[in-house]
């Protein structure tokens, strides 16, 4: 029986093994005519200038991958994920061969409207600022090369492909495209633990059975997005805790945070002046730039410079409080909406200075910054595990301790911690005073 994606030609273009392009680790991407048409345009040529991590590179310095490379990745977990799910007859009937294509143009787009150091910035929720996945539409529009691709080489609207990355309906096909693109067991997700961790050179990422839980790919009970049947519950157990030691390890290490609180301290005190539709849309290098240059002579201009300026000095760590210890300082602080933290650090730094704990020496006010748990929380883990000589789906939670407790919202809970960071040359004398934590508490209770 023929599978009926096969005549796709990104599947033709595998199986001669023809018109592909190579990316880390050994993966071969089908680079057909019109996949060539939408990664050629200036749109998408962009992502080769916004690195994936930011400033996870002053600490991990392989990592400088870029979100082009991720998207190709993403894209190639497509085409494997419909590759199985199209032995499936339940999917089959739900997906025709248009909602494929769909699929496979949104994979390599899904990242279309990242802009450097996207994640930092949205955490500080600024007035008036959309999500990287809404600022897609404005790399979509109608005179775009890549909106014309789309129609004349893929005869996909560019609406489809926006209701696929943010939900303007609501239909089973569609709500089984976004499961695939962003949910538990996401084609995303399975590509940046492994990139990530194989750039940043730890193995955490990448100690998990990716084909196995691939091969194991079912719909749900419910018919609208993704299960696993029972021979991938040891995969997703594994990628649950690669992903704990991803966050844990990496992406909320204390020095990647220590860079990623100064990068935010200084925008926020920067963003007024700054044309954000405008600022967006440049590449790294260009963003870096304007950056410094409108931090001349501001309130901005130190922290700005210590991490992107030729002399790299990251602010140290003053005190740190997590879930389990110091709880009520970490309840103090965490998930508060980052105008409140900076309130926060603005009281710390005058209390520092009004009680003399460094001396006669003064703090300015972005000296010390406040690193915490965002208000949003990360996305849980639930999937459901399909056993089919029982035809029953049941909760992955449920059936595996790895996953009830690493994939909760407690996860968040874990590998995320307040941090207080300092400019190097105070901050050890500041972590050694007596008298800090009642300051820094007088100043989180009167700001919140």
């Amino acid at each position: 029986m023929q599978h009926p994606f096969s005549d796709l030609p990104e599947f033709a273009s595998l199986a001669a093994d023809r018109g592909i392009v190579r990316i880390p680790m050994e993966q071969d991407v089908p680079f057909t005519p019109r996949v060539r048409a939408l990664i050629d345009s200036s749109e998408f040529q962009r992502l080769r200038h916004v690195s994936q991590l930011g400033v996870v590179s002053h600490v991990y310095p392989g990592a400088t991958h870029t979100r082009f490379e991720h998207a190709l990745g993403v894209f190639h977990n497509a085409i494997r994920y419909l590759w199985q799910l199209g032995r499936d007859p339940r999917f089959c009937a739900l997906i025709d061969t248009h909602h494929a294509e769909l699929l496979l143009a949104s994979a390599l787009l899904h990242d279309i409207g990242h802009w450097p150091f996207c994640h930092p910035i949205e955490d500080l929720s600024l007035p008036g600022m959309s999500a990287h996945e809404s600022h897609a539409a404005e790399f979509l529009k109608p005179e775009t090369e890549l909106a014309q691709a789309l129609r004349e080489e893929w005869h996909i609207d560019p609406a489809e492909v926006l209701d696929v990355l943010v939900a303007r309906t609501d239909r089973p096909e569609l709500r089984v495209l976004r499961s695939i693109l962003s949910g538990p067991i996401d084609i995303d997700k399975l590509d940046y633990l492994e990139r990530d961790s194989l750039h940043c050179g730890v193995p955490y990422g990448r100690h998990f059975d990716k084909h196995r839980l691939i091969q194991s790919l079912v719909l749900n009970e419910a018919g609208d997005g993704l299960a696993i049947n029972q021979k991938g519950k040891t995969a997703a157990e594994l990628m649950v805790f690669a992903r704990y030691v991803m966050f844990s390890e990496v992406y909320w290490h204390h020095a990647v945070r220590a860079a990623t609180s100064m990068f935010q301290r200084g925008f926020f005190e920067l963003h007024p002046h700054l044309d954000l539709g405008s600022l967006f849309r440049l590449s790294e290098p260009d963003m870096i730039r304007l950056l410094r240059q409108t931090a001349k002579g501001t309130s901005a201009e130190s922290i700005l410079e210590s991490l992107l300026g030729p002399r790299r000095s990251l602010y140290k760590r003053v005190a740190e409080y997590s879930h389990y210890e110091s709880q009520e300082l970490y309840n103090l602080i965490a998930r508060r909406p980052y105008a409140e933290l900076v309130e926060c650090c603005r009281r710390l730094v005058e209390e520092i200075n009004r009680r003399g704990l460094l001396g006669s020496e003064k703090l300015s006010p972005t000296d010390i910054v406040i690193d915490a748990p965002p208000v949003h929380r990360e996305i849980e883990f639930r999937v459901s595990i399909y056993y089919p000589k029982e035809d029953a789906y049941r909760p992955l939670g449920s059936v595996s301790p790895v996953v009830e407790a690493l994939a909760r919202t407690q996860f968040d809970d874990y590998v995320k911690r307040v941090r207080i960071f300092a400019r190097k040359d105070v901050s050890k004398q500041i972590a050694q005073h007596p008298d800090f934590e009642t300051v820094l508490r007088a100043a989180c209770e009167l700001s919140s």
